[in-house]
């Protein structure tokens, strides 16, 4: 299993936790951004920089996954592509999306997209807090231990 953390806007509270998994499981990480971002050093992370534009981190991690690695990305739309390619996706807040859940979580974001097309004001995601990093360290660690099991 690879893991692949979608860079662009990856919350600074989650770093620790994601590095401390990496170092703890020795697990091959790729983080792509537009950007240069550091999640820490380890012979486990590679850092990969992609051109600017809106979907160039999305399309290089869909170009590289491959059945059941982990993608860990806010970006629905990536969750949507990684779940049809067989792998795995879990957001910054916790949320592990699957099969089951995956379009209901795109069409509700389709939904609020076109609200927000049609000039309606619509309230963005509440502020990131301690109690989504901490669903998000729970949620990775389930899965990583689920993980683990299997192998």
């Amino acid at each position: 299993m690879t893991l692949y953390v979608d860079g662009d806007a990856f919350p600074n509270l989650l770093k620790p936790i994601l590095f401390r998994a990496i170092e703890r499981l020795n697990l091959k990480t790729i983080v792509i951004a537009n950007k240069k971002i550091n999640i820490g050093q380890s012979s486990f992370i590679t850092y990969m920089v992609v051109e600017q534009g809106a979907d160039e981190a999305d399309n290089k991690i869909v170009e590289l996954l491959e059945e059941n690695d982990l993608v860990i990305t806010a970006d629905i739309p990536l969750a949507d592509r990684t779940i049809c390619k067989n792998a795995h996706a879990i957001d910054h807040r916790g949320e592990l999306y699957t099969q089951d859940n995956i379009k209901q979580y795109l069409a509700m974001r389709n939904l609020m997209q076109e609200i927000r097309d049609s000039g309606e004001v619509t309230k963005g995601p509440a502020p990131f807090s301690q109690k989504d990093a901490q669903s998000f360290a729970n949620q990775l660690n389930k899965f990583l231990q689920k993980f683990q099991k299997i192998k």
